[in-house]
C-alpha cells in the first residue's frame, strides 16, 4: 500500500487507482465531436432537419463538445437510445427509429475505425501509468464505452504492461452505477475503500463515491476550476499532480 497526494489532499493506503478513458487519459474530445457529427449527418441523410437537434441532444455546438453532455460522459447504447427518441418524434414506431439509430451509429464506427480520426494520449499520461505501475498500485481503465474500445486503447498506445483492468459498458449498467466500480475492484482483486477513481465527469466521482472508494480525483486537463468536479476530493489539471509519498 502507498499513500497518494495530490497538492494538500492525501490518500493513505492505496493499493489500486482506477481511471476513466475518455477525457482522462486520451485526449478524445475530437474524436467524440466527429463522431457524434456522422452519426447525425447519417440521420439526417434518412429523416432532414434531424441532424441539429442531435447534435444539441449530443452536447455538440459547433467545436465545443460539452464535457457534461451526452456524448462526453454517456455509453454508445445510452446515445443511441437518445437518438432513437428523436427519431421517434417524427412520427416513427420506436422499433424502427431504434433500428435506424442503430444502423446509423455502426456505420459511423465503420467510418471511425478506419481510421478517419484518432486520439492521442495526454501529454504526460503514459509516464504516470508507469510511475505508478512500477510503484507497486493496480491500475485499471473504467470507461462508459465499450469494453472492446477500451481493449483497443490499451493495445493501441501499448499500455499492457501497465494496466490490469480493461473495463467498459456493454449491455450491464452504465455510469454512476457503483457496481460497476465494485465489480472493477473485484477484477483488480482489491477492495473499493483501498482504492482511487480518476476521472473527468461528475458520473465518475459519483459512481466511486456511491462504491465507497478511498478518493476521488477530478481532472480537467489544462484548469481544476471545473464546475462539475466540485464534489471531487481535489481537481488536478494534468496527471502529473498525482504524487506519491514514501515513509
Amino acid at each position: 500500500m502507498v499513500t497518494i497526494r495530490c497538492r494538500n489532499v492525501t490518500f493513505p493506503n492505496i493499493q489500486a487507482i482506477i481511471f476513466d478513458k475518455d477525457g482522462t487519459l486520451e485526449d478524445s474530445q475530437s474524436f467524440l465531436r466527429e463522431l457524434g457529427y456522422k452519426r447525425s449527418r447519417l440521420i439526417d441523410a434518412q429523416i432532414p432537419g434531424i441532424g441539429e437537434p442531435l447534435l444539441m441532444a449530443f452536447g455538440i455546438q459547433g467545436d465545443i463538445l460539452d464535457p457534461t453532455g451526452l456524448m462526453a460522459v454517456g455509453s454508445s447504447r445510452e446515445n443511441e437510445i437518445a437518438a432513437a427518441a428523436y427519431i421517434a418524434e417524427t412520427g416513427r414506431g420506436w422499433l424502427e427509429s431504434l433500428e435506424i439509430a442503430r444502423r446509423a451509429f455502426a456505420d459511423a464506427d465503420r467510418y471511425i475505425k478506419d481510421g478517419a480520426v484518432s486520439s492521442p494520449l495526454f501529454t504526460g499520461s503514459l509516464e504516470v501509468l508507469k510511475f505508478l505501475s512500477e510503484a507497486g498500485l493496480k491500475l485499471g481503465i473504467l470507461s462508459a464505452a465499450p469494453t472492446s474500445e477500451v481493449q483497443y486503447f490499451v493495445k493501441r498506445h501499448q499500455l499492457n504492461s501497465y494496466i490490469q483492468l480493461q473495463q467498459g459498458v456493454d449491455d450491464g449498467p452504465s455510469k454512476p452505477d457503483p457496481r460497476l466500480f465494485i465489480q472493477a475492484c473485484e477484477t483488480l482483486g482489491v477492495q473499493p475503500a483501498a482504492t482511487l477513481m480518476v476521472g473527468d465527469s461528475a458520473g465518475d466521482i459519483k459512481m466511486a463515491k456511491s462504491a465507497g472508494a478511498a478518493g476521488c480525483i477530478g481532472i480537467c486537463w489544462g484548469t481544476a476550476e471545473a464546475a462539475h468536479l466540485e464534489k471531487a476530493d481535489i481537481a488536478i489539471a494534468q496527471l502529473d499532480e498525482i504524487e506519491l509519498i514514501y515513509s
